[in-house]
C-alpha cells in the first residue's frame, strides 16, 4: 500500500480528485445504508437534498487526494498550494499568551487543514484516532509526521501533552464532530438533535484559557488547491473556577454548524453523527 500510495502521489491533484469523485459516487451507489444515513443526516440539518449532494463525490475526493497530501516531500512547503484567510484572528488569540485551540468538523480537506497549521503556527499537537487496521495505523504514522506537527493519541498522554503545548502558547489541533469514547462527552445538540460531543477541546479552554478557533479548509474545484479560513475565536466562553462545560460544547457545536451550513457540499454527510457509545443511554 504504501509502494501504491507512492505511486499516486506522483498524479496531478486534479487527476486524483477526479478519480476519488468517481469513487465517492460508486460507494453511494453500492450502499442503501450510507445512502440513508447521509439522506437523515441532511434532512436533521434542514438543508435541501440538492445542497448536499456535491458532498457525494467530495467524500471520494478526500480519498483521492490522500497520497498527494500524505507522501509530500518533507521540504517542500503546503502552503504554496493553500489560501489563507482569517490570520489576524490566530494572531489576536496568540497575543494573549494561552495557546490556540484549533478545532474543525470533518469537512473539506480536513488533512491538509492540520500541515498548512503547523507551517503557519508550528509546532502543533494534534490528537487523532489511530485507524484499526496495522497497515493503514502504520502508514498514517508516516505520513503525519511531519516537522512543527506532532499527532497524538486520545488518552492521558496526549491530553498532557495538549496541557504541555498551551502552557508554552503553541497550538492543539482536533476535530471535534466525531463520537468520542464513552466518557469523553456529554450530549449536546448538533443541528436541533442531541450528538454525544467530545468535552476536550472545551475542558482545555477552560482548564488553560486557551482561545478556542474553528478552522475549515475548503477544497478548491479543478484541483486548483485549498481554502484555509481560520474563524473568530468562540466569545463569552466560561472560564471560572464553576465553568459551565454543558454550554462550552454547545458553543463548539454551534461553530461546528456553521462551518458545514457555509460548505454543505463538502461534509462527510454519511458519517453516523447521532450513535450512541456503547454503555450510554441518550
Amino acid at each position: 500500500m504504501l509502494w501504491l500510495f507512492r505511486f499516486f502521489s506522483h498524479w496531478p491533484l486534479a487527476a486524483l480528485q477526479k478519480l476519488g469523485g468517481a469513487m465517492g459516487w460508486l460507494v453511494w451507489l453500492s450502499s442503501a445504508d450510507y445512502r440513508a444515513q447521509f439522506r437523515a443526516n441532511v434532512a436533521q440539518a434542514g438543508l435541501p437534498f440538492a445542497a448536499a449532494r456535491p458532498a457525494i463525490a467530495e467524500a471520494g475526493r478526500f480519498v483521492g487526494e490522500l497520497p498527494k497530501i500524505w507522501m509530500r516531500p518533507r521540504s517542500q512547503s503546503c502552503l504554496e498550494n493553500v489560501r489563507v484567510e482569517g490570520q489576524a484572528n490566530a494572531s489576536q488569540a496568540f497575543a494573549q499568551g494561552k495557546g490556540a485551540i484549533f478545532f474543525g468538523p470533518h469537512c473539506g480537506s480536513f488533512e491538509m487543514g492540520p500541515q498548512a497549521l503547523a507551517e503557519l503556527y508550528g509546532p502543533i499537537t494534534a490528537i487523532y484516532r489511530p485507524a484499526r487496521k496495522t497497515w493503514l495505523a502504520r502508514l498514517e504514522a508516516v505520513a503525519r509526521d511531519r516537522h512543527d506537527l506532532t499527532m497524538v493519541a486520545p488518552g492521558m498522554g496526549g491530553i498532557r501533552l495538549m496541557h504541555k503545548a498551551l502552557k508554552a502558547n503553541h497550538a492543539v489541533a482536533m476535530l471535534t464532530d466525531q463520537v468520542p469514547p464513552e466518557g469523553w462527552g456529554v450530549w449536546a445538540p448538533f443541528f436541533g438533535k442531541p450528538a454525544y460531543t467530545m468535552t476536550l477541546a472545551a475542558r482545555l479552554a477552560q482548564q488553560t484559557g486557551a482561545a478556542l478557533l474553528p478552522v475549515s479548509c475548503e477544497r478548491l474545484p479543478g484541483g486548483q488547491g485549498y481554502f484555509l479560513k481560520i474563524w473568530p475565536a468562540l466569545a463569552g466562553l466560561d472560564t471560572g473556577e464553576k465553568a459551565n462545560l454543558q454550554q462550552a460544547v454547545t458553543q463548539i457545536n454551534q461553530a461546528i454548524e456553521a462551518i458545514v451550513l457555509s460548505q454543505p457540499g463538502q461534509y462527510l454527510w454519511g458519517y453516523a453523527r447521532y450513535k450512541t457509545p456503547r454503555g450510554e443511554i441518550a
